[in-house]
């Protein structure tokens, strides 16, 4: 069919405020009853009255899920555009989607998704041109293809390979073992698995898990005890080898890897729940038989250690100690004393983004203004040459085995799809490997740029935009801010073919770089964690601001969107500044900042957020956490909550407190749901899944914004 584009009717937003109070004040909130629940924190009462809630299992909160479900998708089955909409962005992600291929002896590996299919299904096939056929198709695994494949390792001799299965989104993995000669997956089965990496040795591997909890408490089951374990292929799980536990510190994660010739294992340790941000690095020669860890870096503080590779007897490691923008060394561990430490790549002005070694070559990524830089090197740290990329943009991979001739890379940026890339190691030489076809998409009718704008304390931030050609500041321009902030995580401005169903429409999307995160090194995180949380959304609010005063748009025009880390962002900014947005998204955040660390993993944030344990760190969290500043003479926006019954990272009772206390609370003739997910995790279980949700906060948006798109169309 021929490509229709989209035309935009836009009401008045005088007349269009009108209709959307009318709608609002039909809203007849779902009833959450409230509890004297009262905690005290350094002397200081604070009410939870809707303790209840963080029960998901138990029926009044089931039943409150299923009336507010009832209620937002109500709401939304009667935009007149959702079906249409859902379609378009459906039609946008209906191309074929490839991972960068993998070796592991004679097999190449790689993910595959034909366009719609739930679950990206993995490949093999005998060498570079060999015909790939089909390893390990997850959507066999469920009806409801829910059921996700993780990881997957081969083993050294490509005689093996462990791979991971997720159930319903859930971070719980079961770790099964599959002959690659016959494609049999064998009867191992391990269970409990979660936060873990797998290190080969011979004809078994190392692995990470927790204990199993009673029969019938599965669901109540501890992160807590985190244990590494040796099996070996063929043995029951009953029969592991326990390798390493520390019962004194049960909140410690423990993740032990293998070098790729099995010289040595790695064993990190880090203890984020006591707010420690960094890791210690232990190590036993395999090649010698020892038994028992040597510490190379014993002591656990704010710097990490990250091992590369071994070069001969000796460890390659990329760490910020000392060194903000990180460096990479080379460590002899008999000899670990700092003073002994060799500098391979020392510090630069740009943060380092990733190392790693293939080909008998160093490869290292910078960011230069959230943009990538890559370059080659000896392993002995000799700059050999600059891999030319295709513009601003960011690239990842780069990693291979010793003996391979050629690596891959992704490029991928606002008005790129993610493009692969392979380098001849020998020649230098770059192309084209695999390059997507979206459907419909002129990567010609849209521009963008980056720009940078001041902060509430003068600080630098940059900010991403992207929109069609020919663009009027006129301050009417619907726009998308979206943001993360935190866990020194870059937000990348990188593609979304779900997005052209707003970009086509004449939407601006912005993605801003604010403090918390990555983009310019630790002190960029430092910056926005802990007692700096509050730069943070001084940042947001300041992009926001930009936005409004350079003409792009206007706050009834105005959406944010931020999920996790970046729900916590909009939930907060929310609270600060509820006249300066017109439409808000929510996604899965920590909206309990006084007790986000006692549910499951929650404990590994204290890192980056403090606890209310400290008195100091109650006093900041306390002055930000979105369910404790709810205003209740607060001029809310429209506001789409949204999160999944099975999200055992961020619990839902984050979003369901949030949502019952903003519905009680603020004093808004705006719309304010939750969309509860079914069957689903942290993310999305499956793409449809996941397009749904997107088609939905897209209608959402478009409906409190006053725009109507009188003709959706589709491409084939």
């Amino acid at each position: 069919m021929p490509n229709r584009m989209i035309r935009l009717v836009t009401t008045s937003i005088v007349a269009f405020a009108a209709s959307a109070a009318t709608l609002a004040q039909q809203f007849d909130y779902p009833k959450a009853r409230k509890v004297d629940q009262v905690d005290t924190y350094h002397s200081i009462a604070v009410a939870d009255p809707y303790r209840w809630m963080e029960d998901d299992n138990a029926a009044d909160t089931a039943a409150w899920v299923e009336a507010e479900n009832k209620l937002t998708f109500g709401y939304l089955e009667k935009i007149p555009f959702r079906k249409p909409l859902t379609d378009r962005v459906v039609a946008l992600n209906n191309y074929e989607k490839v991972t960068a291929p993998s070796r592991k002896g004679p097999y190449v590996f790689f993910r595959r998704n034909e366009g719609l299919q739930k679950q990206s299904v993995l490949y093999v096939q005998k060498g570079m041109q060999g015909a790939p056929e089909v390893l390990i198709d997850p959507n066999t695994w469920s009806e409801d293809g829910t059921t996700r494949l993780t990881i997957f390792v081969p083993s050294r001799d490509a005689k093996y390979a462990v791979y991971g299965v997720s159930k319903s989104g859930s971070d719980w993995e079961e770790f099964k073992i599959m002959e690659l000669a016959t494609r049999k997956t064998l009867t191992d089965s391990l269970e409990w698995v979660k936060v873990s990496s797998v290190g080969w040795q011979g004809d078994g591997f190392y692995y990470s898990r927790y204990p199993a909890p009673d029969k019938g408490k599965e669901k109540a089951a501890i992160n807590e005890g985190h244990q590494v374990y040796f099996h070996k292929v063929g043995t029951p799980q009953s029969q592991d080898a326990l390798t390493y536990e520390d019962k004194a510190n049960a909140q410690r994660f423990h993740i032990l890897e293998t070098t790729e010739d099995e010289r040595f294992a790695i064993l990190t340790i880090s203890e984020r729940g006591k707010g420690k941000d960094g890791n210690a690095v232990f190590v036993r020669d395999l090649s010698k038989g020892e038994k028992s860890f040597t510490p190379v870096l014993p002591e656990i503080g704010d710097d990490t250690f990250n091992v590369l590779d071994n070069i001969g007897d000796k460890l390659l490691i990329e760490t910020n100690h000392k060194a903000p923008n990180e460096r990479v060394i080379l460590v002899d561990p008999k000899e670990p004393a700092e003073a002994n430490w060799k500098t391979i790549l020392p510090e630069k002005p740009e943060p380092l983004q990733g190392a790693g070694t293939a080909g008998g070559k160093l490869f290292a990524t910078y960011l230069k203004d959230v943009s990538t830089k890559a370059y080659v090197y000896s392993v002995d740290g000799k700059l050999e040459n600059e891999v030319q990329l295709p513009g601003p943009g960011v690239a990842s991979g780069f990693g291979g085995n010793h003996d391979d001739s050629v690596v891959f890379y992704t490029f991928n940026s606002l008005n790129t799809p993610p493009t692969i890339f392979q380098y001849e190691i020998a020649t230098t030489n770059t192309s084209v490997f695999r390059r997507p076809k979206v459907p419909g998409y002129d990567p010609t009718q849209f521009e963008t740029k980056q720009v940078f704008y001041s902060s509430k304390d003068g600080t630098r931030v940059p900010l991403f935009l992207v929109h069609k050609k020919g663009l009027k500041l006129d301050g009417s321009n619907p726009t998308l801010l979206f943001a993360y902030g935190g866990f020194n995580i870059v937000q990348a401005p990188t593609f979304s073919a779900s997005r052209l169903a707003l970009l086509e429409q004449g939407f601006v999307f912005a993605n801003a770089n604010i403090r918390g995160g990555g983009e310019y090194g630790e002190k960029w995180h430092h910056a926005g964690m802990k007692l700096n949380k509050q730069n943070v959304f001084d940042d947001f609010i300041a992009a926001a601001e930009w936005l409004i005063a350079n003409k792009y748009t206007s706050t009834p025009r105005l959406a944010i969107q931020g999920g996790s880390n970046g729900g916590l962002l909009i939930g907060a900014v929310l609270n600060q500044r509820p006249e300066l947005f017109g439409v808000a998204i929510p996604q899965v955040g920590v909206m309990d900042m006084l007790r986000f660390q006692k549910f499951t993993i929650g404990w590994n944030w204290i890192a980056d957020y403090g606890s209310s344990d400290n008195a100091e760190e109650f006093k900041a969290l306390r002055a930000y956490s979105p369910l404790h500043n709810i205003r209740r003479d607060g001029k809310y926006p429209a506001t789409l909550i949204t999160t999944a019954d099975h999200d055992d990272r961020v619990v839902p009772a984050h979003s369901f407190k949030y949502a019952a206390t903003l519905q009680e609370l603020a004093r808004t003739d705006k719309p304010v749901l939750i969309r509860i997910e079914t069957v689903s995790g942290h993310g999305s279980s499956n793409l449809m899944k996941q397009l749904e949700t997107t088609a939905d906060i897209y209608a959402f948006i478009m409906q409190n914004m006053g725009l109507t798109p009188v003709k959706i169309g589709t491409n084939e």
